[in-house]
This record gives structure tokens, sequence and C-alpha cells, in this order.
């Protein structure tokens, strides 16, 4: 490294710059010359891909400022015809078409998110230490305790990242090496001017052939993120605000009243685990490891045994998962927030979550059945390839997931 990158990578780490970041400034600064101004309208100060990257790092880190706003999620994944569904009642509705979802922020530990439906709304609500998921299209109510500081991390257990925030903190992480960056042309996102970042992996096994970040002008906060498969000229997954205004929230937006008659379930999000980087093993039942880095990495996720059985994949037993099979009550309360009558259907009645319940069932088994059998000496599964993604999920419950191709994930299996 020379001198020169030496000390662009200690200014970045006295900022308090993400180390995915650090690498695609270091990246950056290795391929020669970038573009040095953006081109088109609107109007901004010109920035380097260097500069883009560092601010855009460092907001991340030192935490977005209040805000709020309407966001659209569109998806077109390549993904099999699936139930229709309803974002407000199963947020797996979110792996197509387009759907639209309000947030509110007001620091790390006060975040709101809302995905209305056609006649239901699910709200996340994390207010410190306390958190609530309230559907009132099943008229339920889950009361979570977190994790000391960790309450804005509710945002990870989404089918697929809702906020542009969210989408780019996991886009930045990814890109530790192997990428070309260069800034494009100025966008006009929700009446706000932006930057255009635009990354592209260098590695071919990957099925992401570009990114593309909206970069507020002024907050250099992420305003739209938009993802290209390789070879292709129109993204198969987009997240950007339709509205924005920062400002901060009322306070009132951060609390919740369960409405009268309605039966609270409690549960305790457990700190996540702390597996090393490549070990995919993991020693926590909910740790998801990841093997490999960049934009090839993979990640290994332990199903609980009710998840498993909702996607149709039979156990080693033999026996394959059945709603409500001989009135059994699953221990897995986590994604169908209600412990006690079981997730996804299970237990003799429908899940009282917005990501159980007979429509998420009927999305699981939709995938499992376009899924293709596979096998090889880690035992066998079944494997599902779309534009940006492919996932295998093994017989024993296990889900391998990555932005590659079906032979990686096999790889990734056999490699345990």
């Amino acid at each position: 490294m020379s001198p020169e990158n030496r000390k662009r990578r200690s200014r970045a780490v006295r900022w308090g710059v993400p180390i995915g970041a650090v690498a695609l400034v270091a990246a950056a600064a290795g391929v020669g010359p970038v573009v040095a101004a953006v081109r088109g309208e609107p109007s901004l100060p010109p920035r380097t891909a260097e500069q883009l990257l560092a601010e855009t790092a460092k907001t991340l880190r030192s935490g977005v400022p209040p805000m709020s706003g309407t966001v659209v999620e569109s998806a077109s994944l390549g993904l099999p015809r699936l139930p229709a569904g309803d974002a407000g009642r199963n947020p797996a509705a979110l792996l197509s078409g387009s759907n639209e979802v309000k947030v509110w922020y007001g620091d790390h530990d006060h975040v709101r998110v809302a995905l209305p439906g056609n006649m239901s709304e699910t709200n996340l609500i994390l207010n410190g230490n306390e958190g609530w998921m309230w559907s009132s299209g099943s008229n339920t109510a889950t009361r979570m305790k977190l994790p000391s500081g960790a309450a804005a991390s509710g945002l990870r257990h989404t089918p697929v990242p809702i906020t542009p925030e969210q989408a780019a903190r996991d886009l930045l992480k990814a890109a530790e090496k192997d990428t070309t960056i260069s800034v494009g042309t100025n966008a006009q996102v929700a009446g706000r001017a932006a930057y255009e970042l635009v990354l592209a992996p260098k590695d071919a096994r990957s099925l992401i052939g570009q990114v593309k970040l909206a970069i507020d002008g002024e907050k250099r906060v992420p305003l739209r993120v938009q993802i290209y498969p390789r070879g292709e000229d129109k993204p198969a997954f987009e997240v950007g605000f339709q509205s924005v205004t920062f400002t901060r929230p009322a306070p009132e937006n951060f609390a919740f009243k369960p409405p009268a008659g309605v039966k609270v379930e409690e549960t305790t999000i457990p700190a996540e685990g702390h597996g090393k980087p490549g070990d995919h093993r993991g020693d926590h039942a909910s740790a998801v490891t990841m093997i490999g880095s960049g934009w090839t990495s993979v990640a290994r996720i332990p199903l609980k045994e009710g998840l498993a059985e909702a996607s149709g994949v039979r156990r080693p037993d033999g026996q394959s998962g059945q709603s409500g099979q001989n009135g059994q009550s699953s221990q897995n309360g986590q994604n169908g927030q209600n412990g006690q009558n079981g997730q996804n259907g299970r237990g003799g009645g429908e899940s009282r979550g917005p990501g159980g319940g007979a429509d998420g069932q009927a999305v699981a088994e939709a995938l499992a059945k376009a899924a293709k059998p596979v096998s090889g000496p880690w035992g066998s599964g079944r494997v599902l390839t779309t534009k940006l993604v492919s996932a295998l999920l093994t017989d024993d419950g296990r889900l391998y997931v990555g932005a590659v191709g079906p032979d990686a994930l096999v790889q990734a299996a056999g490699a345990r």
C-alpha cells in the first residue's frame, strides 16, 4: 500500500468509517483517476467517488439525521408466480411487485416502520429497549424486549431491505473488494438533489451487475438504492423515498398502546451471536454466519424446525411439516410472533404474526415447489435461483443465501 493510501485509510479509521467502506475507498484510490465531477442536473458541487464513499460511510456510522417519509419498494426477481398477498398482513409480499412503506426515524433507538395494506397495516415500533409488532389484520400485538442498544437491529428481520439506508448498509458491507467504483449522473429523488454512486462487482460469479446509490446532496443519506442483475439494464430490486422530510418525528410516533381486547404476546429478542468470520458452523441456533467475503459471500442460516417444515422440506426422519399436524404446538414463535400457537399456522390455528399464517405458508410452499432438488456428500435439499440471489434449503434445516449461482451454495454446504 502506498504512503498516500495508508494516509487515506488512517483518516477513514479516525472518522469511524465501517471497514467495508474503507476497502471501497482503497479500491477507488487503487484503480487510478475516477470521475471527478458529477454530470447532469440538478447541479451539485463536484465530488469524487472516494469522497462520496467516505462521506456516506461516515453518515451511516454516526447515524442518519432524524427523518420521516414514504418509501416505495419494488422487486422483479424472476420468482415464480406467488399467491396474491398484502404486505400489510404478510411481509413476504415484499418479494414481488411494488409496495409502499412509511418510515419514522428519530435516532438509532427510535424507529417506526409501517406496511400499509388494502384492509390492514403492520407496524414495527422500536422505542429504546422495547419494541412492538402490531398487526391490525390479525388484531394481535407482540411486545419485544430488546438487547441494550440494539433497537434498530429489528429492521434486519425483514424478507428484503425496506429502507434505502438499510439496503445501502448491506451493500457497502458486501463491497469489500473487487469493485469498480464511479460517479454517475445527478438524480432528483423525493424532490431532493442527489449524487449517484455506482458500484460494479468485478467477480463474474456475482449475480449482481451493478448497484446505483442515490446519495442526498446535503445530508449524505442514501435516498434510493437500485440493484441491477449482471448483463441487464433494468433494476430487479429498487427501494427509494417517494417523499422525505428531515425533521425529528413527534415522540408519539414511537409510543404504542395496544387497543382494548387485544391479546398481547411477550417475547425477548436475544443478543446476536458472535461467530467468527468464516466460521460457518455457528454456536447459536439463530446465528447467521458468513462464508467468504464481498459480493460472493454466502450467508448460512440455521433454521428452527418450524421454518423448514413450513417450506415443505422433509425432515431427516422422513416426515413433512403439516399445518396443525396432530395438534402440535411449535416452540418457535419468533416469526409467527406467537410462541404458544406456533409458527406459520402450526398448532391448529393461523399464525398471529405478519410473517406467518396461511398467506406466509402459501408463499413458502410456492417457492419450495419452484426450487430444484439437489444433493451431494453434504446431504440433500432444494435450490432456488432468482435474478439477484440464490437460496439453498437443506433437508436438515440449513439455509444458504447469496448473490451467487447455485453451484457456489452447494460448495458452501459441502464445506461444513
